[in-house]
């Protein structure tokens, strides 16, 4: 009787062991990950979310009301902060559903149902190079693979690359989960509460400037301390950057120009031992303008006074 015992409890530990063991494999234990650079899993969407701070491990829920409104809809995540750096408490995410992508229209009802629940709408552009991964999703379990094994993927191609890609997306749909980062256009995948968090950021600390009165390039709107890139600032040129270099290039020429041509062959760094010497260069071009047969105005002068004497 004792060995009948033994042995059903031995053939239901092995029989639970397969059957974990196969949930695991089916949920994707062993499966293939591929990172890229390329086009993204995603067109231009338009999609309803709410913004939240916190854990990640917390999105559990929005997820799970997002997709109770819309069980039909792909359910969409977008992490901003990486969990390595920033606090638990203060990484910002948001979770909803995807309404539309590319030129289909979102069904207004859908639409109506997510606003009475408290969710807002936004939408994504379109680019044209992202870092992009896929991970299967079948159970429960794929969710919790997925983020222990696409993201330390994600996060050596992007270093060893030396990639900027930003923020990361998670898309849910057709049996897949679709990460993805894009390598452009950043600030247009930042939801407003965030532009707004970073708008007032800035002039928190445009304030503090001021209020120290200190006129130094450190304190500027335009400083680097804060980290902190004002969102109007996202797209400015080149051109527009570089300005401030020609424009004391220009004023540097004019000043050479004004205190003579025999300057062209000094260095734009040369110190302005020019000035002391500038009389002495300007007297011998003179001369050598007048060649060496004419002679000076102040001789002929003197000359003059010596020849009337005699």
């Amino acid at each position: 009787m004792a060995d009948w015992v033994g042995l059903c409890v031995a053939t239901s530990l092995l029989v639970t062991f397969l059957t974990a063991a196969g949930y695991a494999l089916y949920s994707g234990l062993l499966s293939d990950i591929t990172v890229l650079t390329g086009f993204p899993p995603i067109k231009k969407i338009t999609f309803v979310y709410k913004f939240k701070k916190g854990p990640y491990e917390s999105c559990g829920e929005l997820f799970k009301e997002s997709h109770g409104i819309g069980p039909k809809l792909s359910c969409i995540g977008v992490y901003y902060d990486d969990p390595k750096k920033v606090p638990g408490p203060q990484c910002r995410y948001a979770v909803g559903s995807i309404l539309s992508e590319g030129e289909s229209q979102a069904d207004e009802e859908l639409l109506k149902s997510y606003e009475t629940s408290g969710f807002k709408v936004f939408s994504f552009p379109e680019v044209t190079h992202v870092v992009t991964a896929s991970f299967p999703h079948r159970t429960f379990f794929s969710v919790l693979l997925g983020m222990r094994r696409v993201y330390p993927r994600l996060e050596h191609y992007i270093k060893a690359r030396r990639l900027c890609a930003h923020p990361f997306l998670e898309i849910y749909r057709e049996g897949l989960i679709q990460f993805m980062a894009p390598l452009a256009r950043q600030g247009d995948f930042y939801v407003p509460e965030i532009r707004q968090a970073e708008r007032r950021l800035v002039e928190r600390e445009d304030l503090h400037s001021d209020s120290e009165g200190s006129g130094s390039d450190s304190n500027s709107e335009y400083s680097s301390g804060s980290g902190v890139l004002p969102l109007d600032s996202r797209e400015t040129s080149p051109a527009a950057a570089a300005s401030p270099v020609r424009s004391v290039a220009l004023q540097d020429e004019e000043d050479r120009d004004h205190r003579g041509r025999s300057s062209r062959g000094t260095s734009f760094g040369e110190p302005d031992c020019e000035q002391t010497t500038g009389g002495q260069r300007a007297e011998r071009e003179e001369r050598l303008r007048r060649g060496p047969d004419e002679k000076r105005p102040e001789a002929q002068e003197w000359l003059g006074v010596v020849v009337g004497e005699e």
